[in-house]
């Protein structure tokens, strides 16, 4: 049966992935995300640690991207991102896979992109599989790989190669079987597409329009 008198609110990572956002922008996401109960805010990683600061001793979580949007840097390079940003006081870290790695064959490679991260930041890892570029038999295997390296969460997309979808987020909970969460990111807008991805699986929800969605009356 379907819900419809879900609060979003508390499933949103609210984003901030302007290359140009402000200092002043920053603040205002976080003290949204605090004023309103997000999950987290989600930023690049130079806005990591004023993010930190500005949400120190409150409960919104600190994510940030690595290897985005496309996930072809090096492995050591994602890795110090990754380390770098935690230091910074980022508590979550959204990695984007190397995609090239999985549709060339070198599966260990992205294993071991994966894996490492997770070990030696010992964060919550999600990671981006950007469903849309990738074949069924790929996406399943992303998903497998993923799980075996450790990571927490895996997300559809980074919003660049188009939007969630409720196929993709069931995709996600049937090939998971709940041993990890699942965000959905990319194109959504309204409180109607929040509620339908929860409704579908989604225990994450990545927007830019966290504010608009938490104001929409039901």
């Amino acid at each position: 049966m379907l819900q419809t008198d879900i609060n979003p609110a508390s499933y949103i990572d609210y984003a901030l992935l302007d290359p140009a956002a402000s200092d002043e922008q920053v603040d205002r996401v976080c003290e949204e995300a605090d004023r309103i109960g997000f999950a987290s805010v989600c930023v690049y990683p130079c806005n990591v640690k004023r993010a930190t600061e500005r949400l120190l001793k409150t409960k919104v979580e600190i994510c940030t991207v690595i290897g985005f949007p496309s996930g072809a840097t090096t492995s050591n390079v994602k890795l110090y991102e990754a380390m770098e940003a935690v230091d910074n006081g980022a508590t979550e870290l959204d990695v984007v896979i190397n995609f090239g790695w999985l549709k060339t064959g070198q599966t260990n490679l992205l294993h071991q992109d994966i894996a490492q991260i997770c070990e030696e930041s010992g964060k919550p890892v999600k990671a981006i599989l950007e469903l849309s570029l990738l074949t069924p038999n790929e996406q399943e295997l992303a998903a497998e790989i993923c799980m075996d390296a450790g990571v927490a969460f895996l997300k559809t997309g980074t919003g660049w190669a188009g939007a969630a979808t409720v196929e993709m987020v069931k995709f996600l909970k049937e090939i998971s079987r709940g041993k990890v969460g699942i965000k959905a990111s990319g194109g959504i807008r309204t409180r109607e597409q929040a509620i339908a991805l929860i409704n579908a699986g989604a225990t994450r929800i990545g927007t830019s329009h966290a504010v608009a969605i938490a104001r929409e009356k039901t």
